[in-house]
């Protein structure tokens, strides 16, 4: 989709901001608690969290149509999880940049071709994470230099597309950024915005 839809506009009146008190802080986010006005016109007290990284998602998919997977334990819920390589760029950083360096540091690749193909908001009620999502392909060694509290930790698989795909709206990879730029990268090889090689490769 190239031109924004007439439809896409805003209606009635935005939310408008109160004095922030910063009720924590540390190197990854600040949270702060407000009394906002509603659209209603109505003071609503208003926690948020504000993060201080852009969420970066790569989708590096191989030309034989197979993706590349990383496994890590998470600590909010206390589970293991399958996902894309994916972390954050300062925001003052280039997000390919970070990109590229999520990818060196979690699968030991890098990629000859880059292409931005999504951006999203991650949970937009009570916080203002953004994400950039890109497709690597051209895919090749390079050195892994993982973060000091990943060495060793991370374990990588390299699957079959749909079968990737498959997992991820069966729900065995709940991670959100791997779950849209999945489904992504099927849009994109459906409506013929992917190399036909490539496109055969992953589908087939």
């Amino acid at each position: 989709m190239s031109d924004k839809p007439a439809w896409l506009k805003a209606h009635g009146e935005p939310w408008k901001p109160g004095p922030e008190r910063v009720a924590f802080e540390s190197g990854w986010i600040t949270v702060t608690d407000q009394i906002a006005i509603a659209p209603t016109g109505r003071p609503s007290p208003y926690g948020l969290v504000r993060f201080k990284n852009l969420a970066v998602a790569v989708l590096p998919i191989h030309e034989d149509g197979t993706v590349v997977l990383v496994g890590q334990h998470r600590f909010p819920f206390g589970e293991y999880s399958w996902e894309l390589p994916e972390g954050g760029a300062p925001l003052a950083e280039d997000p390919l940049a970070g990109a590229k360096r999520e990818l060196a540091e979690e699968t030991g690749l890098m990629a000859a071709d880059w292409r931005e193909i999504m951006r999203t908001q991650l949970s937009n009620s009570v916080t203002d994470e953004r994400m950039v999502g890109y497709l690597a392909t051209g895919l090749s060694p390079a050195p892994a230099a993982p973060e000091a509290d990943e060495t060793e930790a991370i374990a990588v698989v390299r699957v079959p597309f749909r079968e990737a795909l498959e997992a991820a709206t069966a729900g065995y990879l709940p991670d959100m950024l791997t779950v849209a730029m999945l489904l992504r990268g099927h849009h994109m090889a459906v409506e013929g915005s992917l190399p036909g090689a490539l496109t055969r490769a992953m589908l087939g």
